[in-house]
């Protein structure tokens, strides 16, 4: 058993080794037989603490950047979810086409200029968690 989890290991080192300091499309070593990984779709999910005091302040700052990131072609969804428990504790969670959709919205004035709208609004720094969707399957 632990000779099998072993060369497990050792295969997927290997494997990570291979491919993962290399960007999508590069082609570091010359040749012309790389896998090219997909254009995945992307997800953030984004945890933030709001001041009590602040929540309807941070609410209102949010319905720009939420109306403005859904118009953006790369975006699928972009949503804002408040925790019925605690209102303080809320969650974006957006998904886009892929990451040059994610690249956009981070270049974009809106996206600059929430982050300083809302940093006396918030307890700490949002906690920030970029996902890429391997594949999608119907069911």
């Amino acid at each position: 058993m632990k000779t099998k989890v072993l060369v497990l290991l050792f295969s997927l080192a290997l494997i990570s080794s291979s491919y993962g300091s290399k960007k999508t499309g590069e082609n570091t070593k010359g040749t012309d037989n790389l896998i090219q990984a997909p254009d995945y779709g992307m997800m953030i999910v984004a945890k933030l603490t709001v001041k009590p005091e602040k929540v309807k302040a941070f609410t209102e700052a949010a319905k720009e950047i939420i109306e403005k990131s859904n118009k953006e072609p790369g975006c699928k969804s972009y949503q804002l979810y408040q925790d019925p428990y605690d209102n303080t504790k809320f969650v974006f969670v957006e998904e886009y086409k892929n990451q040059a959709a994610i690249d956009a919205h981070f270049a974009s004035d809106y996206f600059k200029a929430f982050g300083p709208k809302i940093s006396d609004l918030v307890v700490d720094p949002a906690k920030i968690k970029i996902i890429s969707v391997a594949k999608e399957e119907d069911k």
